[in-house]
């Protein structure tokens, strides 16, 4: 009898520590998924604060390349008090002054590691200035202005083509093809009205008698900024490479000839930049 009462106790106590050990076995099982949340939970947070302090814009700007870009502003508003005033050779000269300082100023940006999306944007506006607003005052000035609606029509025609033309650029930036340009380039197109003015005052000729001539490519260069010709960019030459010494010599020769006429060489090169996209469009369809 007391046989039976001892094995019947050892069972009930055998019992009672199966169902304890599962108990504390879910307690355990309990007290790890809520310690793992709780490190998710603050690995999370962490991760937030530190996607947070990512996407907090640092303050301040990049002095170096957008004191270039501040140049080229202030050759562009110089070249439309210039064009104001009269002073037509000097407007035309500040403008192609600012080409280039506008085309230093993105490659100081990528020399010093510096580029910034504050610097594409002012960089843009400036552009808007230097080679929209400037040389089509300067044209209305010198040429349009006796056309009277035509003529200011003519170059806001220009001017919003240029703007245009650099929204698309900045939204299409990273979808291009960087050897090529979607539509004219806004500099070059300003490099053909600086050249009109500077070669019209270089020859002595009057603007008035050139007016129709001048409205007309005018407006076709703001047509040209929107259209969707392609023009070579010129990125993908290799200018860090070893040339042979005949190559030198040509460099030499261009800056020779260019030095001998300025205005009207500059004025050719630009105009024939300009008509490189229709007439390779033009030879491509008729293939």
């Amino acid at each position: 009898m007391k046989l039976q009462k001892v094995v019947f106790t050892a069972f009930c106590l055998s019992k009672v520590l199966v169902l304890l050990c599962r108990h504390v076995k879910l307690v355990l099982i309990h007290f790890k998924s809520s310690v793992s949340m709780s490190q998710e939970s603050s690995d999370q947070s962490n991760n937030e604060e530190e996607v947070a302090a990512v996407k907090k814009p640092a303050k301040g700007v990049y002095l170096l390349p957008n004191s270039f870009t501040t140049a080229s502003l202030f050759s562009g508003f110089y070249a439309v008090v210039s064009g104001m005033s009269g002073n037509f050779e000097n407007a035309a000269i500040a403008i192609f002054i600012s080409m280039v300082l506008d085309t230093l100023d993105g490659r100081v940006a990528r020399l010093t590691n510096t580029s910034s999306k504050f610097g594409a944007e002012y960089d843009s506006l400036a552009d808007v200035v230097a080679f929209g607003v400037a040389p089509a005052l300067v044209l209305f000035s010198w040429s349009l202005q006796s056309l009277g609606n035509f003529g200011w029509v003519a170059a806001f025609v220009y001017v919003a083509g240029g703007a245009l033309r650099l929204a698309r650029f900045n939204v299409q930036l990273e979808m291009s093809d960087s050897r090529y340009f979607t539509g004219l380039p806004i500099p070059a197109a300003a490099g053909v009205m600086a050249g009109m003015v500077w070669t019209g005052v270089d020859y002595g000729l009057d603007g008035e008698s050139l007016s129709y001539i001048v409205a007309i490519v005018t407006a076709a260069l703001g047509i040209l900024m929107v259209s969707n010709f392609k023009y070579y960019s010129f990125k993908d030459l290799d200018l860090k490479g070893k040339v042979p010494f005949v190559a030198l010599l040509a460099v030499v020769l261009v800056f020779a000839v260019y030095s001998l006429q300025p205005p009207i060489m500059l004025a050719l090169t630009f105009l024939c930049f300009a008509v490189s996209g229709p007439v390779c469009w033009l030879f491509k369809i008729t293939k």
